[in-house]
């Protein structure tokens, strides 16, 4: 069955780069385009018109939030209240527990992935915080969200997160990880355990990954069997490393060396690794501010970083800087990394932080992060098929409707969704030729129900913190909110 889909807009590939085509079709027959451009003859079957639209390859959202969103909780606090965000020391000996029960899960999951359909993802590896779970993610959890995920029809890079440690508060105040290394081998044991059952579904839109924490909660041991692990089962591996001062002064004192030199030494820094962030090297402002290699070592390593503007933003830190890395021949991808899972924001906060950074205008790369968007993350996932509108490739492709007078004006369409709109306005998404999301509407799922049994999830995690907190401070005081408010 051929279908043919026309938009004012249509950003088709020629030549190994995006070019963008106006009043233009795709016409895809099961999973795979037949053809981009505008004098299709051959046979259609079903035809679907967007009219003012941004017909574009699916986004790719490498560090995808599959939680409850926490950033509106713990984004605003300084450094001694956002301590009580952190497990205390006697939580982790003592009183460590779910939050959440199996089935709650399940529903977060479900919520979450939704979010991912209707702000234009099609691609997704996902994150989630472990701060409510008794550890780690489990081989169970996993298999619930790769079911939910196919029922979607999303493309998911899947593993249960592990971890050896957490990062906790003492009881002197200082930040640190504890550890519990036979949690970590066990959690590793559970990810290749889930790797073997993806192997078993044999469904192309569910491949197993491996998705370690964050580079400081991983004992020696544990990093070098995920490396070994890797290389063996050639699968991919994403790392949370590079992000943040504490992790870099933990790993020099216990290691002696930084995390991007442990990452080499452990057999991790090759083309299957991915890592979100990067944003502490050397050229930082805030670790030496001068290039002394650290960029040239990740682009001839072939490891690809994950970009999250938007949400480093909110955290208060940024890429220093995306053109620098791009330069160096680094492969960029993005993530969103919270809610809302909106690359489209990413992306103009990406391009105006860049500006701000070089203080050039022409300095923000609007191509640059669309293709990290798309392009950066087929790469990363070693997926030439994807994250591109030509013959050949995979129908993985989003719509976002420019139809709005709220929208402006056009000139670019690309310059128009980045500065006016948001991810919102995507009205159809398509998966290997199956279309799961259109007019906003996904098919089978009542948005009203999720929007309120989220809602109910949120509170429940929002009250926990007080539990892990050393000072066992009510919700309302650690997360205090922008103006008082005043009970009836």
């Amino acid at each position: 069955m051929h279908l043919k889909t026309t938009a004012r807009y249509v950003l088709g590939f020629l030549d190994g780069q995006h070019v963008l085509l106006e009043d233009a079709c795709v016409v895809y027959k099961g999973s795979t385009i037949e053809y981009v451009g505008h004098d299709y003859q051959g046979p259609v079957d079903e035809e679907r018109h967007l009219g003012d639209a941004l017909l574009m390859p699916g986004l790719i959202d490498l560090d995808a939030l599959t939680d409850v969103d926490h950033l509106i909780l713990d984004s605003w606090a300084g450094p001694e209240l956002a301590k009580g965000h952190q497990w205390s020391d006697d939580y982790f000996r003592n009183r460590r527990e779910d939050v959440f029960t199996p089935e709650e899960r399940q529903q977060i999951r479900e919520y979450a992935l939704i979010q991912l359909v209707l702000h234009g993802i099609t691609t997704y590896m996902p994150i989630a915080s472990e701060v409510h779970s008794e550890w780690a993610e489990t081989f169970e959890e996993l298999v619930g969200m790769a079911e939910t995920s196919r029922r979607l029809g999303l493309r998911g890079y899947l593993g249960p997160a592990y971890r050896s440690g957490v990062n906790v508060v003492l009881e002197d105040g200082e930040r640190s990880v504890m550890f519990d290394a036979d949690r970590g081998r066990e959690g590793f044991a559970d990810a290749l355990r889930f790797i073997d059952h993806v192997t078993g579904l044999n469904d192309p839109l569910v491949q197993g990954v491996l998705l370690p924490c964050r580079i400081e909660t991983l004992d020696i041991e544990t990093l070098k069997a995920t490396a070994a692990a890797s290389g063996e089962r050639d699968v991919l591996v994403r790392l949370h490393s590079l992000q943040g001062l504490v992790e870099r002064d933990l790993i020099l004192e216990w290691h002696g060396v930084t995390p991007l030199e442990l990452l080499d030494q452990v057999g991790l820094l090759t083309e299957r690794l991915l890592i979100p962030h990067a944003t502490y090297v050397d050229r930082n402002p805030a670790v030496h501010g001068e290039d002394r290699g650290d960029l040239a070592k990740l682009a001839a390593s072939g490891a690809s970083i994950i970009h999250c503007p938007l949400t480093s933003m909110r955290y208060g830190s940024t890429l220093d800087s995306f053109n620098a890395y791009k330069e160096a021949g680094i492969n960029i991808s993005l993530g969103t990394d919270s809610f809302p899972p909106d690359l489209i924001r990413g992306i103009d906060a990406g391009v105006q932080l860049s500006k701000i950074l070089a203080g050039r205008n022409d300095a923000g790369d609007l191509a640059g992060y669309v293709d990290a968007a798309t392009l950066g993350g087929a790469r990363a996932l070693g997926r030439p098929d994807l994250g591109r509108l030509e013959a050949g490739a995979q129908a993985d492709m989003v719509a976002f409707s420019l139809d709005d007078i709220r929208d402006g004006v056009h000139d670019d369409p690309f310059r128009t969704l980045a500065l006016n709109g948001t991810a919102r306005q995507a009205v159809l998404s398509v998966v290997a030729g199956r279309t799961i999301m259109a007019d906003g509407q996904i098919a089978g799922v009542d948005l009203d129900f999720w929007r309120g049994k989220a809602q109910v999830l949120f509170t429940k995690m929002r009250e926990a913190y007080t539990s892990r907190d050393a000072l066992n401070r009510p919700a309302n005081e650690l997360f205090p909110p922008v103006y008082a408010r005043l009970e009836q």
